[in-house]
């Protein structure tokens, strides 16, 4: 059973993007550009810095650290590539796993 199914392009893009998902949105790897906003008193900052994923969450930071910080969100730099390592690369897998399996159909 799990044969045919690895045979299966969809069955390949759900879960490799679920394994690429899981760490991504768990641990807190500061990889994607984005904004933070800091508010101190009535002035506003806004300072580039790289964020996780999982702190859209709620996971990766403690309460103490964000007293300050009013905002935060990924620039369209960030968004790039979150989508190119979510979505993208197990596109590829899914589309690799479709042509071998196209060329063997074709080999028989």
């Amino acid at each position: 059973m799990f044969k045919t199914a690895i045979r299966n392009p969809i069955f390949i893009f759900f879960l490799s993007g679920f394994l690429i998902s899981i760490p991504l949105f768990i641990f807190p790897i500061n990889l994607f550009d984005g904004e933070i906003i800091i508010q101190n008193g009535l002035s506003e900052s806004k300072i580039e810095a790289p964020l996780s994923l999982s702190y859209f969450i709620g996971l990766g930071y403690n309460k103490e650290e964000m007293q300050e910080i009013n905002n935060f969100y990924l620039l369209p730099k960030g968004y790039f590539l979150a989508f190119c390592i979510v979505l993208g690369f197990p596109a590829l897998l899914a589309y690799r796993v479709y042509l071998a399996n196209k060329k063997k159909d074709k080999a028989i």
